[in-house]
C-alpha cells in the first residue's frame, strides 16, 4: 500500500493539498476514505461490525493526513471518557509508588489517562470526598490501593456504581480485589528461618489496622505454631527505618534472639543498623529476613534476604480486571492472587551448632 506526500495524489487520485493549513477532523478522513463518518467513529472505537478492507482505508486515511484523534470526540462516540481514577494512600513508599507507576504505564497502553489522588490520612471523609471527585470527573473506573482497613469500610460505605477494584483489601463479594500473597510470603520467611536450624524467629510487624501487615503477622505465628517452635511477642513498627532501628536496639539486647523476620525492608534496614552497633554480627548471630525486595536490597551490607513482591505486576493485573469490568466481558482474565518469591541471599545464615 502506497502513501502520498504532503501536495501529491492519494491512492484515490485525490488531492492532500485541500486539507494543509488546517488540522484534519473526522470529516476530513472520512472524504479521503470515501466513507460515512459515523465509520471513521466505529473504526477509532474498534466497533466489530467494520469490514477489513473498510477498517484498513480509514486507517490509511488518517495517516495520510496526520489526523489524531480527539480525546473528547472518542467519549461522544463511545460514552466514555477514556479515564481511570486511582485512590492512594501513603504514595511515597515504594510498593504504592511501584503500583501507581505500572498502572500508568498499562493505562496508557490502553488507550485511558490517569486521574490520581494520593491520600495523607485514612479517615472516612477523606476517602468519601477522593471517590467524589474522581466520580465528577466522569472517570471510567476507579482502583483504589487501600493497605489500611479503614480505608476499605470507607469505599464501601462511598462507592456507587462507578467499576472498582481494589487493591489488599477485600470490600465486598462483588468488588474485584488483586493482592499479593502475603499469607505465602510469611510463611516462607519463616519457614527458612526454622529450616536454617533456629529455635524460634522474632517479627517486626507493620502497624496495626494495615492488612498486609495483620497477614503476615498472622502468618509468621501460624509457622512457628505449626513447627512447634515457641512464638515470641511480636514487635509492632511503623513501616519505617527509623522504628526498625528503635525496635532492632530492643532485640539486639537480648542474647537469645537469633533470628527476625521483618515485615518491610525498610524496618529490616533499620534492624541491621541497630544489630552492628551493638556488635550482633549478621547472618553470624543474628539471621535477617525482610519483605518486598526494594531496589536497594541487594546492596546492603549484608545484601539482605527477603521476599519478592511484584508490584509492577499488580497494578497491571488491576488495570485488567477494570477493564473487564466496564467492558463487561463477564469472566475476569487475570488471577487476583500474585505470587511472591523468596530471595535468599546473605543476611541469613544456619544457627550456630545447628
Amino acid at each position: 500500500m502506497t502513501r502520498s506526500t504532503a501536495d501529491g495524489p492519494d491512492r484515490r487520485g485525490r488531492s492532500r493539498r485541500s486539507f494543509a493549513g488546517s488540522r484534519p477532523v473526522m470529516d476530513d478522513v472520512a472524504r479521503l476514505a470515501g466513507v460515512s463518518k459515523q465509520t471513521v467513529s466505529r473504526v477509532l472505537n474498534d466497533h466489530p461490525a467494520v469490514r477489513a478492507e473498510t477498517r484498513a482505508a480509514v486507517v490509511e486515511a488518517m495517516r495520510t493526513l496526520g489526523y489524531r484523534p480527539s480525546r473528547s470526540a472518542r467519549s461522544l462516540a463511545s460514552g466514555r471518557t477514556r479515564m481511570l481514577g486511582v485512590i492512594s494512600f501513603d504514595a511515597a513508599r515504594y510498593g504504592p509508588a511501584s503500583i501507581l507507576t505500572a498502572v500508568n504505564t498499562a493505562a496508557q497502553a490502553a488507550g485511558y489517562l490517569v486521574s490520581s489522588i494520593a491520600l495523607d490520612t485514612a479517615d472516612r471523609d477523606t476517602v468519601v470526598r477522593a471517590l467524589d471527585t474522581l466520580t465528577a470527573e466522569g472517570t471510567d473506573g476507579v482502583i483504589a490501593i487501600a493497605p489500611q482497613r479503614g480505608v476499605g469500610s470507607a469505599l464501601a460505605e462511598a462507592r456507587g456504581d462507578t467499576p472498582m477494584v481494589v487493591l489488599e483489601n477485600a470490600l465486598d463479594a462483588h468488588t474485584p480485589l488483586v493482592t499479593a500473597d502475603s499469607r505465602a510470603g510469611a510463611r516462607a520467611a519463616t519457614g527458612h528461618l526454622l529450616d536454617l536450624g533456629h529455635r524460634t524467629v522474632h517479627h517486626i510487624a507493620g502497624p496495626t489496622g494495615w492488612t498486609s501487615a495483620e497477614v503476615r503477622l498472622d502468618s509468621w505465628r501460624a509457622a512457628l505454631t505449626e513447627a512447634g517452635a515457641e512464638v515470641p511477642e511480636p514487635l509492632t513498627g511503623d513501616w519505617s527505618a527509623d522504628s526498625g532501628y528503635a525496635l532492632g536496639r530492643r532485640l539486639a539486647a537480648r542474647p537469645e534472639v537469633t533470628a527476625v523476620f521483618a515485615s518491610n525492608d525498610q524496618m529490616a534496614l533499620g534492624l541491621l543498623r541497630a544489630l552492628h552497633e551493638a556488635g550482633r554480627r549478621v547472618p553470624d548471630d543474628v539471621s535477617v529476613v525482610g519483605y518486598d525486595d526494594i531496589p536497594e536490597a541487594a546492596h546492603l551490607l549484608p545484601p539482605l534476604t527477603t521476599v519478592r513482591t511484584d508490584f509492577g505486576e499488580i497494578g497491571r493485573r488491576a488495570l485488567r480486571l477494570l477493564l473487564d469490568r466496564i467492558d463487561g466481558t463477564g469472566e475476569p482474565r487475570a488471577d487476583p492472587v500474585v505470587p511472591v518469591e523468596l530471595v535468599v541471599r546473605r543476611s541469613t545464615a544456619p544457627a550456630q551448632g545447628a
